[in-house]
């Protein structure tokens, strides 16, 4: 069994990657993927959905979070993250707090500004990870 390895690949013919990603990924000696679903500010426990971006977002991390722990798997497995923001003005803090999120980890990242499915949600990610 080979030991897993998470590559990033940034060719010198493209402008250095900023913030936490990577133009590409390549990955050796994984035997399981996981596919996080997008993951949306569902409520809290009252049910409630926050108004605040920020708010929204680390609920939405919160969620990754616990479909890669059920998996057993941390921040340190995703390879590729995709990003859906209803709105151009929430891509700073958007990026603030992915940092936060990630740390020094950079996977694939693509960030999309598009409609969200509810209106309330101010955002939704989906990821892949693999181990």
């Amino acid at each position: 069994m080979t030991e897993l390895a998470i590559t990033p690949l940034n060719p010198p013919i493209l402008p250095a990657a900023t913030g936490n990603y990577t133009h590409g990924v390549e990955v050796s000696g994984g035997q399981r993927m996981v596919f996080v679903s997008g993951q949306v500010p569902w409520g809290d426990e009252q049910g409630r959905i926050p108004e605040d971006f920020e708010d929204q977002c680390r609920m939405v991390w919160r969620n990754v979070l616990a479909v890669l722990e059920q998996a057993g798997m941390s921040v340190e497995n995703l390879v590729k993250v995709t990003t859906h923001l209803s709105d151009r003005q929430y891509r700073a803090a958007n990026s603030k707090i992915r940092e936060e999120v990630l740390g020094d980890h950079a996977p694939a990242l693509t960030v999309f500004i598009c409609d969200i499915y509810a209106e309330e949600w101010l955002l939704e990610i989906d990821a892949i990870a693999v181990g």
